[in-house]
């Protein structure tokens, strides 16, 4: 059993923000068993290993004794959370909303020890459902406008005169009353800093003590620039088969690969940068697949592009002379037209070993020539009429 102060010294170990540090100390020395909160909108069907960073630290939480509350919002993605980008967050229908919780419950337990005595999962609509308009402005009333535009994505959308739904600003103050009908302790979160410290003033508000505030910093999708999601099409699903995440993880760059050791396995790669990012990819399949799917995913891998042996690629069925953005996007493992353009222009497309850079070019194939594209994609052609 670990002291309060080395499960501190563990605990806050790759995290960008504390609020604050004496206050999850004195948690922690109170010897009982602190309810820890994440809360997750169901906007898309698939978890990520983006997400898996912070459920590796709720982990850690239960592994010290710890509960972990996780809370699918499914009432709060009817408002829509501002994103920063110019625009809200669509809505979702009810429907898309039911399938998406559906498969957050699940896929966290890929992470997350589901024993009773350590996990307790909600749907936010429990209680959100029950309020009245009344109760809505006594929530309301604990916050000022002021305060709101405190938050940054606000301050810029206004100081760029770009329309603020009044529903936008009830997303704090719901998901800090979320806080206080689950008694929360701490609550972690990726990017949701002002969101988690509205939860502290509404749970004083209510009488309770308030929650620690732990920030992990956010994993950057594949092409290294933005966040990782799914909606980008950037993103590694916890679910996807052993040989696209592996494939996926070969396609980053040496500069993103020292993060994403860092962030998913708190490590730093070594030796030369080709063999530490099969290192890499293998321990991402591995984690979710096992060791042996691992190993498996590393030597398909070496097979097609270090040894090319392509004996066991996949067929695709093509005509005889075809665009080459249309060649590409019918291997189905590319979200847009947008994205192959960029690929090909990168030089990261080959047919029989040459390198195809003109997005426009079309092509004229044979049966038995292989395609690559990008670290994912080795197929061999069959043409027909």
């Amino acid at each position: 059993m670990k002291s309060p102060q080395e499960q501190l010294n563990l605990l806050e170990q790759g995290v960008d923000t504390l609020v604050s540090r004496e206050e999850l100390l004195k948690k922690l020395e109170s010897g009982r068993q602190l309810r820890v909160k994440l809360g997750c909108d169901p906007t898309a069907p698939d978890l990520h290993i983006g997400h898996s960073v912070v459920l590796r630290k709720l982990r850690q939480f239960q592994d010290l004794g710890h509960k972990a509350i996780f809370i699918v919002g499914d009432y709060t993605s009817r408002i829509g959370d501002p994103t920063g980008q110019n625009k809200t967050r669509p809505m979702l229908t009810p429907e898309d909303i039911d399938r998406n919780a559906q498969t957050y419950f699940e896929q966290a337990g890929i992470i997350l020890d589901t024993a009773p005595d350590k996990l307790e999962i909600h749907r936010n609509s429990e209680w959100l459902d029950k309020m009245s308009f009344a109760d809505v402005i006594r929530l309301a009333s604990q916050m000022t406008v002021a305060r709101m535009m405190e938050r940054d994505t606000f301050e810029k959308r206004f100081a760029a005169d770009i329309p603020i739904g009044i529903h936008e600003f009830l997303y704090p103050l719901v998901q800090g009353h979320d806080s206080v009908m689950v008694r929360s302790d701490v609550e972690l979160g990726a990017d949701q800093l002002f969101n988690n410290l509205v939860g502290r003033e509404i749970q004083r508000a209510a009488g309770q003590e308030p929650q620690v505030v732990m920030i992990l910093p956010i994993l950057e999708g594949l092409d290294g620039v933005q966040k990782m999601s799914k909606s980008k099409g950037n993103y590694i699903g916890l679910t996807e088969p052993p040989v696209d995440m592996f494939g996926k993880a070969m396609s980053i760059s040496d500069e993103l690969m020292g993060r994403w050791y860092k962030l998913l396995f708190n490590d730093q790669p070594t030796g030369h940068p080709m063999e530490a990012k099969k290192a890499l990819a293998r321990r991402i399949v591995a984690q979710y697949h096992g060791a042996v799917a691992g190993g498996q995913a590393l030597e398909d891998f070496e097979k097609r592009f270090s040894k090319k042996d392509y004996s066991d690629a996949g067929e695709l069925s093509v005509t005889a002379e075809i665009w080459i953005v249309e060649l590409v996007e019918k291997t189905g493992k590319f979200k847009s037209r947008g994205d192959i353009r960029r690929i090909i222009q990168q030089g990261g497309v080959t047919i029989d070993g040459e390198k195809i850079t003109d997005d426009k070019a079309r092509v004229t194939l044979r049966t038995g020539q292989i395609l690559k594209a990008g670290k994912l994609v080795v197929v061999k052609l069959l043409v027909g009429n």
